[in-house]
């Protein structure tokens, strides 16, 4: 009996009544519509966001290779760390292309290396040097994560948007109120003194 009752009571705005105003069903029916939306609409987003940065991720281990290049010139030994780097610096380096044409390009190298060292780069199609590719796991962790962002973020704005529309509502109860109670109020006064 007690699961009829909440039921009731949270469809009140559902069910006939004299009491109930125009305001009443628009409210509803945004209270509806915000949660659809963030339910729905938040989940198809995550999906279609985590789904896009998969295949983004995928594309780049599809198109990144790694290749052995040979340092130009010593690296300088280094004790600043910068952030996100460790103990890596930036460093001349030269290889050969698939296509049989030596390359010579900048890229970050563990500080502290001799020139002739051999460290692994990583290309694009076009012989071009680029960061390594995202792995697997990271990719799908990275993934799912965009997805939450998406979702959280599509549900936050349309709280936002479901807050705002509720509030001028709100407001023009009030000012509905006051209406009625400039009418009615007067009567009221001389029986109350």
């Amino acid at each position: 009996m007690r699961g009829g009752r909440s039921v009731r009571r949270r469809l009140w705005r559902w069910r006939s009544n004299p009491l109930r105003r125009h305001a009443d069903i628009v409210e509803a029916w945004i209270v509806l519509a915000v949660w659809l939306i963030v339910l729905l609409g938040g989940t198809v987003a995550g999906l279609v966001t985590a789904h896009a940065a998969g295949e983004s991720f995928a594309r780049q281990r599809a198109e990144r290779h790694s290749v052995r290049a040979v340092l130009v010139s010593d690296v300088p030994r280094t004790t600043a760390q910068t952030w996100g780097s460790g103990h890596r610096v930036r460093a001349t380096v030269r290889w050969t292309a698939p296509d049989g044409t030596p390359r010579t390009d900048e890229t970050l190298v563990e500080s502290g290396k001799k020139a002739g060292t051999e460290v692994v780069v990583w290309q694009d199609d076009n012989s071009r040097v680029t960061l390594s590719p995202t792995g697997p796991v990271a990719a799908t962790v990275e993934s799912a994560l965009l997805g939450v962002v998406t979702a959280g973020a599509l549900a936050a704005l349309t709280g936002g948007a479901g807050v705002v529309a509720r509030s001028r509502l709100d407001r023009r109860r009030v000012d509905e109120w006051g209406r009625e109670w400039e009418l009615v109020g007067p009567q009221w006064g001389p029986k109350a003194s």
